[in-house]
């Protein structure tokens, strides 16, 4: 199955930015998972909620290609506990979690419910 594409959230730089809802983590995003297309991984934040009655893990799988030439380190596994307000993973290394075509793939526990936001953090400007 095709993983669900999650968009971003832009920080506003200078500004604020109201909190967005994120999107659901349903029975879709746990079988398929997501995937963030035009990643930056030095510039992305994941927000995660889990409203499950118990801790579940949620995952940032190593990337593939020859940019990815610390994949060995392997993927990022996070215990997010049960019933949390948000638990923020990231920022990524590129050469860790970048898969070809510049995405990022990101997976749920099974069981695993709440919701996720991706954030990308503006970059330094003069």
């Amino acid at each position: 199955m095709a993983r669900t594409a999650l968009s971003y959230t832009s920080l506003t730089p200078n500004g604020h930015t109201t909190s967005p809802a994120g999107t659901t983590i349903d029975s879709t995003l746990v079988t398929n998972g997501v995937v963030i297309n035009g990643v930056d991984p030095e510039h992305t934040i994941l927000r995660v909620t889990n409203t499950a009655t118990g801790a579940k893990n949620v995952t940032v799988r190593t990337g593939s290609g020859t940019q990815s030439w610390m994949a060995g380190q392997g993927d990022l596994v996070v215990a997010v506990g049960a019933n949390t307000g948000n638990e923020f993973v990231g920022p990524f290394t590129s050469a860790r979690f970048q898969q070809d075509g510049s995405s990022m793939y990101v997976d749920f526990e099974s069981g695993f419910t709440g919701t996720i936001t991706a954030i990308r953090v503006p970059k330094a400007w003069n």
